[in-house]
């Protein structure tokens, strides 16, 4: 991914929030032949020992299940929205148009978990997503031989995460009135767009704090 500094958080703390509040992930990974195999999957977050790992399931004999069995070491990428944006609506309109987005890529090592950790792992995930204590469809409260049946067909792992890589490519290159001009195009668009715009909002002062220099890169 991108290396520039100017697309880059101002802190860790901001790469490790965008990661919580996108954790609908793409997993990668390669198998025995040097294929690549993706899937998309929701994770939980854990720290233990200063280190940061994903907790996630998956169905048992499927092409990626494999080839995590085959290589552990795997790429967890978390993105959020994204949107063109239009040099028309630079001060300077004779340069290229562009993409905004944000993303981190997570390396990391799976490890697959035991039937106890499975269960756990089937159980968290509902209590946070359905965000109510009384809803049936958490895991405590389905028939337990159903869930033993689930349980058969699904597999438990955890990614110790080993290095952190991200670009929040947000327009930082331009100017501040060009900055405001995107900020206000992409308010008015879809909901993708409008998202940007609000993130491009709240990060509109760490931008212009010290009167950034312009530069021409798309």
């Amino acid at each position: 991914m991108y290396n520039i500094p100017y697309f880059k958080a101002s802190d860790e703390k901001e790469v490790i929030e965008f990661m919580h509040a996108h954790p609908f992930i793409i997993l990668c990974g390669i198998d025995k032949t040097e294929k690549p195999v993706a899937t998309h999957i929701p994770v939980l977050f854990e720290e233990r020992d200063d280190k940061l790992f994903l907790l996630a399931h998956v169905m048992k004999k499927q092409t990626h299940t494999s080839a995590f069995e085959q290589n552990q070491n795997v790429l967890a990428i978390f993105h959020g929205a994204h949107t063109y944006v239009s040099a028309s609506w630079y001060e300077n309109k004779k340069t290229a148009s562009t993409w905004n987005y944000q993303a981190v890529h997570a390396h990391g090592i799976l490890k697959f978990l035991d039937q106890e950790k499975l269960l756990e792992v089937l159980t968290r995930p509902t209590e946070k997503f359905e965000s109510n204590p009384h809803s049936p469809s958490l895991v405590h409260k389905m028939e337990k031989d159903y869930v033993e049946k689930l349980m058969q067909a699904i597999v438990a792992f955890e990614i110790e995460i080993t290095a952190v890589e991200h670009v929040f490519k947000l327009s930082q290159n331009r100017d501040k009135k060009s900055y405001q001009n995107i900020i206000e195009e992409l308010s008015r668009q879809d909901e993708d767009a409008k998202n940007i715009a609000s993130v491009m909002h709240q990060r509109e002062k760490f931008v212009f704090g010290d009167e950034k220099n312009d530069n021409n890169d798309n």
